[in-house]
């Protein structure tokens, strides 16, 4: 039987690819609200970051659905995916990076209040890494289902969370009081999670090798995508107050100083 040599052009009214992609929607959601052609390149990335955004949740929702099951091959697998995720999204600055204050404010002012400081998913993203704060969820109260679905994630494990909860049933000595800690509260460091990755850095258990660096690779890339944050910020409008009304670089510079999945990086001096 051979085969067609030119691709089927007629579906009757839509495409499949439409129908799949909704691509004619995407299409219609970026509207400018002043007239520089460069408010379309920060509007159309901005955009593109909350679908990323959106996506790591999905990844990591689906690791914790993963461990919980003990399967860690699975678990690292999705994890290793999310890294590329999270790289594309650093990526996805350098366009903004190299606005020129001058070109940045051009369009700015368009902005009104907004600010990326307000984005529901990006605060889903924090939670889901163990980045946890009630006050954090105050911008999103005129969004009632943001604010719920927010509110939700605050009092569930994180993706750490989970992974000390598999590593406990490995029979790894996790203390039963970082298990049972306030899950509202942000992670704290704690010694003998720092022992147990050590003990799994000194062994030969690749499995649990590999979770400690895909944990590793995505806490290096997250702390990469906020300082690249903060470059781009520094470079497009300096020290001046946030829009939104946020402490702008020095916000900025405050977050890029916390670390997630802490022991992993401090447990390296014991090995």
């Amino acid at each position: 039987m051979s085969c067609p040599v030119s691709p089927k052009l007629d579906f009757g009214g839509t495409t499949p690819y439409e129908d799949y992609v909704h691509a004619s929607v995407l299409h219609t959601l970026q509207q400018q609200w002043s007239k520089d052609p460069r408010e379309m390149s920060f509007l159309v990335i901005t955009q593109v970051m909350e679908l990323y955004f959106g996506l790591l949740c999905f990844e990591w929702r689906q690791a914790q659905t993963e461990l919980r099951a003990d399967d860690l091959r699975a678990a690292v697998r999705t994890l290793r995916r999310s890294d590329l995720h999270l790289q594309a999204l650093s990526a996805a600055w350098r366009p903004i990076a190299r606005m020129t204050p001058t070109e940045f404010n051009s369009f700015r002012d368009a902005l009104g209040e907004g600010s990326g400081f307000q984005s529901g998913m990006y605060r889903e993203m924090e939670f889901l890494l163990g980045e946890k704060s009630a006050s954090m969820l105050v911008p999103h109260r005129a969004v009632p289902a943001m604010h719920d679905q927010l509110e939700k994630s605050l009092a569930l494990p994180s993706l750490y969370d989970d992974v000390l909860a598999a590593l406990k049933r490995k029979g790894f000595d996790i203390p039963q009081s970082v298990l049972d800690r306030d899950l509202t509260k942000a992670y704290e460091p704690s010694a003998e999670v720092e022992q147990v990755w050590a003990t799994i850095y000194r062994g030969d258990d690749r499995e649990l090798l590999e979770l400690g660096e895909a944990l590793t690779d995505i806490a290096e890339e997250f702390a990469r995508w906020r300082y690249d944050h903060l470059l781009a910020t520094r470079r497009s409008m300096g020290s001046k107050v946030g829009t939104g009304g946020s402490a702008g670089v020095a916000w900025l510079e405050k977050r890029t100083q916390r670390a997630v999945f802490p022991e992993l990086w401090t447990a390296r001096s014991h090995v």
